[in-house]
């Protein structure tokens, strides 16, 4: 090959790589602007709810006083979400990457990602019109024996229509997004490393805890506060389960509700300081979010060393 042609291939290549480049910085540039105009946004239009007398918004006491059971709720759904989903998503990811014979493993992947697929609004209908009523009589079992116990204190919801039964409709829309991008994580083990612990004689299990768990930890994490996001900002799907009504301490009572579904549910109808108020709850529910990603961000990096990907 001649010096010129070679010459050509790499000015083209430099251009390339200029191009790509920019286009790079470009999309970080675009993200940040967006994320910077949405914020300004819901500042400026949340403002008069911080400075209106208290007795002028939502229930007369103030925002923070109608904003704490909002967050509660959301916080309470989110977890009680994550707390299901979490063991169930890493097992099925465990079991589908390590487990499963290969036919198996693929056919539960494509049913996998197409739970991730399914509309929120499906998953609500499905709440309210089945999930909630037979979720009732255990309720109903769970104030007369556990009543004594202030998460599951009685009167119980005779619908099922309560925080609870949110939080496991949530789990089960969290649990694809999470399944998937753990089985992933999962599938790119470095295979050297599998290989080296079943050759010490390390069992499968004892495997997967000294080699797959660590490499994985970062991924798992990350996938984990993804599905984190996708339960504390759900509006459909938890505004048709709960029942409205005032923050309480048990579980299994009608009331409660969440920042994302109060947005949803009076949106339409708010003109004025009561708009403003609704956009304040968005405020806070962003401030949340960002705080979440934040902190998964943190442990990822802790954790970075561990990935066995450096």
């Amino acid at each position: 090959m001649s010096s010129n042609s070679l010459t050509s291939a790499g000015a083209s290549g430099r251009t390339g790589d200029k191009v790509f480049s920019g286009f790079a910085l470009g999309a970080g540039a675009l993200i940040l602007l967006v994320l910077f105009s949405v914020a300004t946004f819901l500042v400026v239009q949340a403002a008069p709810t911080f400075v209106a007398n208290p007795s002028e918004v939502a229930g007369g006491e103030g925002f923070w006083k109608y904003i704490l059971p909002l967050v509660l709720g959301t916080v309470i759904a989110a977890a009680i979400a994550l707390l299901i989903a979490t063991p169930v998503s890493v097992g099925v990811a465990l079991f589908i990457s390590h487990f499963a014979p290969r036919r198996l493993a693929q056919g539960f992947g494509y049913i996998i990602d197409l739970l991730a697929a399914i509309p929120s609004v499906v998953y609500g209908a499905w709440g309210v019109a089945f999930l909630a009523p037979a979720m009732a009589p255990g309720y109903q079992w769970l104030a007369d024996n556990a009543g004594w116990f202030p998460l599951f204190a009685g009167p119980a919801s005779a619908t099922g229509k309560t925080i609870l039964t949110a939080g496991i409709v949530l789990a089960v829309m969290v649990i694809p997004i999470v399944t998937s991008l753990s089985r992933e994580i999962f599938l790119q083990t470095p295979k050297l490393h599998e290989e080296a612990a079943l050759a010490l004689g390390a069992t499968r299990w004892e495997m997967i805890r000294m080699a797959v768990f660590p490499f994985g930890r970062p991924g798992v994490v990350s996938a984990i506060m993804l599905g984190l996001g996708r339960a504390l900002g759900e509006t459909m799907a938890v505004a048709l389960v709960l029942s409205s009504g005032p923050l309480i301490a048990s579980l299994i009572r009608s009331g409660n509700q969440t920042i994302a579904a109060e947005i949803a549910l009076n949106f339409p109808e708010a003109t004025g300081l009561s708009l403003s108020t609704l956009i304040a709850a968005g405020l806070v529910l962003f401030v949340i979010t960002l705080a979440v990603n934040m902190l998964a961000r943190w442990i990822v990096g802790r954790h970075k060393e561990f990935s066995g990907a450096n």
